[in-house]
């Protein structure tokens, strides 16, 4: 259908807007998909939407350029559409509120409706045309937004809306106590901005928006509001507009009293986070308003509301109190904190998982899907240290790790840990996880108990698919000896069905028991060769991921590689020294040359000695004196020995898998350098 008026080879988004597509890499899909979207009328649905709405947020700019976000109020069916390109509406007017200035013939305006009670929600930004009666606006750009971050809310008049009012106004240009207390507990802003230099028939002029998110999203201090920005649509129509016009009005809404605050203001874009937005759980990146002068109209919402469901976006996302906590954590991962024991189940005859909460009332640490978690035992009057794969996903309200019983340290978790105890851990920290964006499909591969962080994965791909709106296409084959010892066949199953196939799972049995049935109780019998590979995967592009057992791993790994899989695309997870041996495995040589004798010093143990060619790796060196630091894999992997140095060098005879922060080295891999400096560790 062509659409008289528009030109399909012009995007429908300004230079402020194409410029963020643009350091996203989606320019060009977003203008595709715009010119799809963005429609020069209403479509019938719109015009239906808007008719049965008993309320509209509105965009204008008063004639000193401001703009100003507002709330208009009316019995269903103030709003209407005598065709598909005008809208007109006869609210009730609220005296005070900026918009009856701001809306003359000719003028700039943008609206946005939401039916709180479902979250639908549809945008219109039109030009005014006429105000005698009804106002009458010509339709510029009208289009459909998602759901995201909107909290239901059930609505009902206690006074007429069409009656017109003047409530109490109380200006101001410092931002009042009352005022920013509303804000630090609002979920919910509406925020118009403009883009002045085109012309609005083009690109839509004025705009206005919803912002959602956990109460206490917004961040206030004194006339500085901090506003985080979640993943969207890509749209980019605010931030756009501050680009190329650096203002905004915002109006929150006390759905306790009806009082109405607005504020105007300059904004500032902060398109790369700083450490302090970084920490905040779901930002994407962030802006900050500052007041230039504002008002509250006290009781002027002529609608009560009642409170609904949250969003299922913003409970992804965090608060400012989280953020400062995290941030505080993310100085020292290193440190030991003691998480509560919530749930314990079996997941299979030898698998059981253990949920785990801060006891200590602060946050969890954020993570990457396939991470790990170091915790400390006491075993007969000893610290034991262990490294688990958490099986729960980063969006999850708690850590949960899945242990196989083998070995001291899990038979204490099987047969003594039980709900109410504590155990000491530390942040959760590896190289091996995956990226949930990427477009690429994606194998996992696990034997036995390497489920676990592909079930991490998958939880986080479909969480993923939620927030984002993306879920990576990904093929999961578990290989377990028995349906007995086969952990989370129902939960990969529950997610095959929630991710509409994008998620495939195959439970491959070696020894099935008799009378059990494959396609019925299992898919695969035997083990994962070739054929089995070939028959499931269409010839295609993929990451490869193992967990497992070390000879599982190998064989894996050897029949990918056999069958032309490059070595680049397998990403194996490795707590062992021996875990994998790669097809072609770089020959490096340090980077700083190993000393023949050295004086160490353990800054918080309080032990110096000397160290000589022939004593080992410093982690050997430490027991050796009686130390017990935290290890894991003690090849270079896994990053659990990383401690901090604070004078001196070390030496690595390969460059490590796991990175450490900088100031930091891992003890299992290096040995003293040659320096002049002494070595000087903080264990």
């Amino acid at each position: 259908m062509e659409l008289a008026g528009w030109d399909r080879e012009t995007s429908p988004y300004h230079a402020g807007e194409q410029e963020l597509h643009d350091r996203l890499g989606r320019k060009d899909h977003q203008s595709s998909v715009a010119r799809r979207i963005h429609r020069p009328y209403m479509p019938q649905q719109h015009r239906d939407f808007f008719s049965q709405l008993p309320l509209i947020f509105a965009g204008s700019v008063d004639a000193a350029g401001w703009p100003w976000a507002s709330v208009l109020f009316g019995s269903p069916g103030f709003l209407n559409t005598p065709t598909d390109r005008q809208f007109q509406m006869a609210p009730g007017r609220i005296n005070g509120d900026p918009f009856w200035d701001n809306a003359t013939d000719g003028a700039q305006v943008g609206f946005v409706g939401i039916e709180l009670p479902t979250r639908r929600r549809n945008r219109m930004n039109g030009i005014v045309r006429a105000t005698e009666g009804p106002l009458s606006v010509d339709v510029v750009q009208s289009y459909g937004n998602c759901p995201q971050y909107i909290h239901t809310r059930g609505v009902s008049f206690h006074r007429d809306p069409q009656i017109n009012t003047t409530p109490e106004r109380v200006e101001f240009a410092y931002l009042p106590a009352d005022a920013a207390a509303l804000i630090t507990r609002s979920d919910t802003l509406f925020v118009a901005s403009q883009n002045p230099q085109d012309d609005p028939r083009d690109t839509g002029g004025v705009d206005v928006s919803h912002r959602g998110g956990n109460a206490g999203f917004v961040k206030v201090d004194g006339n500085v509001l901090t506003i985080p920005e979640y993943i969207g649509n890509f749209a980019f129509n605010t931030l756009g507009n501050f680009m190329v016009n650096p203002k905004a009005g915002l109006l929150f809404v006390d759905f306790t009293t009806g009082d109405l605050l607005q504020l105007t203001g300059t904004v500032e874009l902060m398109w790369e986070p700083d450490a302090e937005i970084a920490s905040f759980k779901g930002a994407e990146r962030a802006w900050r308003f500052h007041l230039d002068h504002g008002h509250i109209l006290r009781a002027a919402a002529p609608m009560t509301w009642e409170d609904g469901e949250a969003s299922p976006n913003a409970l992804l996302t965090g608060d400012w109190e989280q953020a400062a906590q995290t941030q505080q954590l993310n100085a020292d991962r290193v440190a030991w904190r003691p998480f509560k024991v919530t749930k314990i189940v079996d997941e299979s005859s030898v698998i059981r998982s253990f949920y785990l909460e801060p006891a200590d009332g602060k946050v969890m640490m954020p993570y990457k899907p396939g991470q790990f978690l170091t915790l400390k035992v006491a075993l007969d009057g000893h610290e034991v240290t262990r490294t688990y794969t958490l099986s729960s996903a980063p969006s999850d309200a708690t850590y949960r790790i899945s242990v196989k019983r083998e070995g001291a340290v899990s038979q204490y978790l099987h047969d003594t840990l039980k709900i109410g105890d504590t155990l000491e851990t530390r942040a959760p920290k590896g190289e091996f996880w995956m990226d949930m964006d990427e477009k690429r499909p994606a194998v996992l591969l696990a034997g036995g108990v390497g489920i676990t962080p592909m079930i991490s994965m998958a939880r986080a791909a479909l969480s993923n698919s939620v927030s984002r709106r993306h879920h990576r296409q990904m093929t999961v084959l578990h290989a377990a000896q028995t349906t007995q010892q086969r952990a989370f066949a129902a939960e990969f199953t529950a997610f095959q069905t929630a991710s509409q196939g994008a998620l495939r799972y195959v439970s491959v049995i070696g020894q099935p028991a008799e009378g059990e049935v494959a396609g019925q109780d299992f898919h695969v019998a035997g083990r994962i060769t070739p054929e089995v590979l070939q028959s499931l995967l269409p010839i295609a592009d993929y990451d490869f991921y193992l967990c497992g057992p070390a000879p599982f791993m190998q064989a894996v790994y050897d029949m990918l590689i056999a069958l032309g899989v490059p070595d680049a695309r397998v990403f194996a997870e490795s707590f062992g020294p021996a875990s994998l041996v790669r097809a072609a495995v770089p020959q490096t040589k340090p980077d700083v040359p190993p000393a023949t004798e050295a004086v160490v010093t353990f800054a918080a143990s309080g032990v110096e000695q000397g160290w000589k060619e022939g004593d080992g790796t410093l982690l050997e060196f430490a027991e050796a004196h009686g130390m017990t630091p935290t290890f894991g894999c003690r090849s270079g992997s896994c990053g659990s020995c990383a401690c901090k140095i604070t004078s001196g060098e070390v030496s690595y005879a390969q460059t490590p898998g796991f990175t450490p922060e900088d100031g930091e080295v891992l003890l299992c891999c290096s040995v003293p350098a040659k320096s002049d400096a002494p070595l000087i560790l903080d264990i």
